[in-house]
């Protein structure tokens, strides 16, 4: 199968820790300037504590505007930490919301003041009420290869976190290699493990570029059959609670290479240029992707 499924997750995974807190317009302006590009997936927003992380503070506002004029052919989502955000989204008019763990004890406390265990037993009133209200439901899995604080990471444990999910009615996991210190052998072995009890069309890989090796990682992902992968505009991004990690691999880098090995998207390059030039000179500094920087002069 040649088309490859992106998740831009650039409004919300990619502004989360910028230090310039965005009008609600300029966020909403992003917004549409990405859906114009042909992206079918688009995660806008969060409904956390502002003051955990304050760029998502009008994640009601946004979401209502944003909902409220959507191009029905693209599936706007928005991340999840409990029931009471849930209920949120709901009232917003998402039809797909995210949840969220991680495979470290260490950063689950940390990101969300929980245990591991915790962060599932938070999920299961939502996962009831998504049945309740037909809506879709996709599990975040982060720190599948390397936590900042706990080092490395087995694959077990991804697998174990991964199960559950799907169990409760996830019909997406998406693994975030949150650090970016990953290389395609530690991917291999990841997937090795996961794909002997997942179906490949259930699992979506989530790469950081901290240290280049988001393309290589992803080319692995490819030749072992995932064909749905996570990216932002620009390379925006980064995690607020892993000092260090750099921005997530950018959706214009992961376009050329998919464009150019031969694979489909269904998304104009050019346009998602327009969107990261437009909030470049939103967040006043420059983004990282490297397919941006070599084709925005031209």
């Amino acid at each position: 199968m040649n088309f490859v499924k992106i998740t831009e997750v650039g409004p919300r995974d990619g502004l989360q820790n910028e230090k310039a807190i965005l009008s609600t317009e300029d966020k909403i302006q992003f917004i549409h300037l990405l859906s114009s590009s042909g992206l079918s997936h688009i995660e806008i927003t969060s409904f956390v504590r502002p003051d955990r992380i304050p760029q998502m503070a009008d994640a009601k506002e946004l979401s209502e505007r944003v909902i409220n004029q959507k191009n029905t052919s693209i599936s706007y989502s928005c991340l999840v930490p409990n029931e009471k955000g849930f209920l949120n989204a709901l009232d917003s008019g998402y039809k797909e919301v995210a949840v969220f763990t991680a495979t470290s004890g260490s950063f689950t406390a940390k990101n969300m003041n929980q245990t591991v265990e915790g962060t599932l037993n938070a999920f299961v009133p939502i996962f009831k009420k998504a049945r309740e209200f037909n809506i879709k439901v996709r599990g975040y899995i982060s720190t599948v290869i390397f936590c900042p604080y706990e080092g490395k990471i087995q694959p077990e444990s991804s697998l174990f976190l991964a199960k559950r999910l799907l169990d409760e009615g996830a019909y997406e996991i998406s693994l975030g290699e949150t650090i970016g210190r990953a290389v395609p052998k530690d991917v291999e072995k990841l997937l090795d493990v996961l794909l002997k009890e997942i179906p490949k069309e259930k699992l979506n890989c989530h790469f950081h570029d901290t240290f280049g090796m988001a393309i290589a990682n992803t080319k692995q992902a490819l030749d072992m059959g995932i064909r749905s992968f996570d990216s932002s505009a620009g390379g925006l991004g980064g995690c607020p609670y892993a000092k260090g990690a750099a921005g997530n691999l950018s959706t214009e880098d992961l376009l050329y290479f998919l464009e150019n090995e031969g694979y489909e998207t269904g998304i104009n390059l050019s346009k998602i240029i327009e969107a990261s030039e437009f909030i470049e000179n939103r967040i006043e500094r420059k983004l990282s992707s490297r397919t941006y920087l070599a084709l925005q002069t031209k």
